[in-house]
């Protein structure tokens, strides 16, 4: 890998890319840049292998748009194509732009292509859409899994939207932007470019792709025949009986693609129906850190100490309103981060809150809700009904909701949001959260922003 990339050289910083910040502390140990908290494992590669730098010093500016020809420039480079500024094929691209060499070196591999007008376009926002072209082919991507994205028809054809999309989930660049959408039109940013570089160069920063639950269906009859393909010329896997469950991933057809039980595969939708009964209320409690990670420590307390009993709680006040609980952990026990942001889609909930505590310097506090902006407005919305309930009943500042790509967020497929609950650096924040008083406060704001969540999604 160092060896491939040795010759990559830093370009214009018009042309850098950088990973997601919103102002958080502390920040990175690894980068000089304020708006990079240290979890930006990402940003700290790519900066440190010099494949990026931020428009200043201090700052990245993450959403800003990723233009055509600043992707094409940073791939060409990545690729060690030739950059040598030139005439290219497109008539809108000068001989003299510093991106002219790498996008007609990128042309000339296949990995880019122009509009039927005959123009490249490059000053035109690329979207999310042209990226999955664009990294499938830079990067070689051949392999393909069942993938199901609500806002992309499935289509088989090598050089559909739908086959470039598949090969970057299969190969853990992209788990989709939540709800089982993809949003191939939605402009791309320089956040989101750059955490997808960082997975096609580097193994340990990809994702595992998850079909999202999209429905949930029912058997309408007994011995119902689950089969390997969407037809009954595909062999059968097994079979599930009358009233069983199906979570639905992805339709085909007169075929539903989905999981029942143990079983997952294709179901014929002459046989299954929904349900009328009132909608399943599933919740994931992910209580942060635990076991030899204690996450914060200060004015005498432990974060994952404070999570936990603050998460047994929420377990406690959601059970009561009829909402089945999922919990991470009920002990000091540690799971790592891609365990708990698969755990709810495995087990079939249908949203996800992970419980923390913050540390910065003293006198910061107040709580936070975060959300990460590659999911759907679900997560946001479940993270304002936390958010606005939370810091009145801490008396506390109220830090907003915030958009951030905590990996138990990016990864997970389902609507989630991450809760700060304040400051144990801070001395009034740390009373607080050492008290039963507010902690019991704490996990009734909690649970009443997630019932607050599912009367608007059943609206």
């Amino acid at each position: 890998m160092n060896s491939f990339f040795s010759k990559v050289m830093l370009f214009l910083v018009a042309a850098v890319l950088v990973i997601s910040s919103i102002g958080l502390s502390p920040t990175s140990a690894a980068t000089p840049f304020k708006d990079v908290s240290s979890s930006d494992e990402e940003v700290d590669y790519l900066y440190n292998k010099g494949y990026i730098k931020g428009i200043s010093d201090t700052k990245f500016g993450p959403d800003r748009a990723v233009t055509r020809e600043q992707a094409a420039t940073l791939i060409g480079r990545a690729l060690g194509l030739n950059g040598k500024e030139r005439k290219t094929k497109f008539s809108d691209v000068s001989a003299t732009s510093y991106s002219s060499g790498y996008i007609q070196s990128a042309v000339d591999k296949g990995i880019i292509t122009g509009y039927p007008d005959g123009s490249f376009r490059p000053k035109h926002t690329m979207t999310r859409g042209e990226m999955a072209f664009l990294l499938s082919r830079a990067f070689s991507l051949s392999k393909t899994s069942t993938v199901f994205f609500t806002d992309i028809k499935q289509d088989s054809n090598s050089k559909s939207l739908y086959t470039a999309v598949n090969r970057i989930a299969t190969a853990g660049i992209s788990n989709g932007t939540g709800g089982g959408k993809y949003s191939p039109d939605k402009d791309l940013i320089r956040e989101e470019f750059a955490i997808f570089l960082a997975r096609a160069l580097e193994p340990k920063f990809k994702v595992a792709f998850q079909n999202a639950t999209i429905d949930k269906l029912y058997s309408t009859t007994d011995n119902l025949n689950v089969r390997s393909g969407p037809s009954t010329g595909y062999k059968v896997v097994g079979q599930i009986h009358k009233n069983k469950e199906v979570q639905v991933y992805g339709y085909s057809g007169n075929w539903a693609y989905g999981k029942s039980g143990s079983l997952t595969g294709y179901f014929s939708l002459s046989y299954l129906a929904k349900a009328t009964t009132k909608p399943s209320r599933v919740m994931v409690i992910d209580a942060g850190h635990g076991g030899d990670d204690p996450g914060a420590v200060a004015n005498g307390l432990k974060e994952k100490d404070v999570n936990l009993d603050v998460s047994l709680r929420v377990e406690r006040m959601l059970k009561a309103k009829g909402i089945k609980v999922l919990m991470i952990r009920k002990t000091d026990v540690f799971y790592s981060l891609d365990y708990r942001a698969a755990y709810g889609i495995k087990n079939g909930a249908d949203a996800f809150v992970s419980i923390h505590a913050n540390a910065a310097s003293p006198g910061v506090s107040g709580s936070e809700t975060f959300y990460s902006a590659s999911v759907a407005n679900d997560s946001k919305q479940l993270a304002t009904f936390i958010q606005n309930r939370l810091y009145k009943a801490m008396n506390h500042n109220n830090r907003g909701v915030k958009e951030y790509g905590y990996r138990v967020l990016a990864s997970n497929p389902l609507p989630a949001a991450l809760v700060e609950l304040g400051f144990l650096t801070n001395s009034s924040d740390a009373s607080k959260l050492a008290s039963s008083t507010y902690k019991e406060r704490a996990a009734s704001a909690i649970a009443e922003g997630i019932e607050d969540y599912y009367d608007w999604k059943e609206r």
